[in-house]
């Protein structure tokens, strides 16, 4: 069975413990950018998660009940349209090469969805997710319901199917996994590219496209999200995006871009000298964050909670802000007085990590579930997930700030697949010590 049936028969056991239902899952609608022109298609996750298909207009429908159904609608057959848009599988030719039920045409999905959702007990869908689709749905429902004198019944309760799915796509199987690892190792030679590039005079756009060069080259479909490049001041602006900046001698880049391969995205960060060279305060820093992100790999681990790998680089942070007198420690007081009072904040603002998968920002609850009304703990970890770890340190210009600090910003990231007995770090072919960093710019 492949992997995508595998996932399909897990949601529909999930729905039968429920009381059964039909669940309802579309794809991405396609979106035009300007004029005749669109955006590159990017499929629904979800939906791409239990079919495996990557045309648009196309709608998953599974049937919970006494006989298990995966019905796909999708576009017919178009020999006129493939001559401008390329190949369409067709609801035949979809059937048999994804391993569905049944297929049908996409146009016949207003006649169709009322006599699949007659007499059901539930109905799972995306509660919200889109106007078109709760429109679609109540138009469906009224259909059925139409049907009540006949003796027809409808769906007596709605049930957010991401519920179901999240839980499922946070821990990776094997296929999935090799799929990241694959996208981790083209980002990390990407990067190492983009260090060996590196010079003064450039600008930040020349990293930019020699990141996307490296990915497109090595396979990869899409950068999985808009990649950042910024140099000097601009690393301590955590959302920046490449811009037209010069790269110049002395100052630091701070890389954060990552590809995405067969719908599964890859996340790194790495920061280093323009020339090849760090300086000391640069250095100082570097080594505070690298040191804060192996204190948070380290107890990454199952059993270990979500959390904690943030609470470990955040002692290694503070405990550095004030070695280093960011903070001053007749102003701020103690380790344990930085950390209660947040005062480690005007240096280090972000969570240490996120899931990672499908989307770079990917699914799945950060608390562990618990009955109705008790407090929710931070969930805890356990093999097949995988989450980036992502310390850093950003040094505004300030009053009482050493001013060889200044502008510095500093971000180090890995993806890390939690195993059996710690974590494997899917990026590690990314240089990351100062001495590989160095050494990688030198060549």
């Amino acid at each position: 069975m492949n992997p995508y049936a595998q996932r399909r028969a897990r949601v529909l056991a999930k729905m039968r413990e429920q009381g059964g239902g039909v669940a309802i899952i579309p794809t991405a609608p396609e979106v035009m950018r300007n004029a005749d022109a669109d955006y590159p298609y990017r499929h629904d996750s979800y939906f791409y998660y239990l079919t495996g298909f990557t045309e648009p207009e196309a709608t998953l429908v599974l049937i919970a009940g006494a006989t298990d159904q995966a019905i796909l609608f999708c576009r017919e057959k178009n020999e006129e349209r493939e001559i401008w848009d390329g190949y369409r599988y067709g609801p035949a030719a979809a059937k048999e090469k994804f391993g569905f039920d049944a297929a049908y045409a996409i146009d016949t999905i207003d006649t169709e969805l009322p006599k699949l959702m007659a007499n059901v007990n539930a109905l799972f869908y995306a509660l919200g997710s889109s106007q078109k689709l709760d429109t679609q749905i109540q138009a469906w429902l009224n259909s059925v319901r139409a049907q009540a004198r006949a003796g027809i019944s409808s769906p007596s309760k709605a049930v957010d199917i991401r519920v179901l799915l999240n839980d499922m796509r946070l821990i990776k199987d094997e296929h999935e996994i090799a799929i990241m690892q694959r996208a981790a190792d083209i980002s990390s030679h990407a990067h190492a590219r983009a260090m060996r590039t590196s010079k003064a005079g450039l600008r930040e756009y020349h990293l930019e496209a020699e990141l996307l060069h490296e990915f497109r080259s090595q396979g990869s479909q899409f950068p999985a999200y808009g990649s950042i490049v910024a140099t000097g001041a601009n690393a301590c602006v955590l959302h920046y995006r490449a811009g037209d900046a010069e790269l110049r001698d002395g100052d630091l880049v701070l890389i954060d871009a990552g590809c995405e391969l067969d719908s599964y995205a890859s996340d790194i960060t790495r920061t280093f000298p323009v020339n090849g060279k760090f300086s000391g305060p640069q250095k100082a820093l570097y080594e505070l964050v690298l040191n804060a992100q192996a204190a948070a790999i380290a107890v990454t681990a199952p059993g270990k909670r979500f959390t904690d790998g943030h609470d470990a680089a955040l002692k290694v942070l503070a405990q550095g802000m004030l070695d280093t007198g960011l903070l001053n420690k007749n102003n701020v007081g103690s380790l344990d007085d930085v950390i209660a009072n947040g005062d480690y904040r005007q240096f280090y603002m972000h969570r240490t990590g996120h899931w990672l998968g499908m989307d770079v920002h990917d699914v799945g609850d950060y608390r562990d579930h618990v009955p109705e009304g008790e407090q929710k703990p931070w969930r805890t970890l356990m093999p097949g997930m995988v989450l980036t770890i992502e310390p850093g340190i950003y040094v505004r210009p300030a009053e009482g700030v050493p001013k060889e600090f200044w502008n510095i910003g500093i971000r180090i990231e890995d993806d890390a697949l939690v195993t059996a007995s710690g974590c494997d770090i899917l990026t590690h072919k990314a240089p990351k010590t100062i001495a590989e960093i160095e050494a990688v710019m030198r060549a």
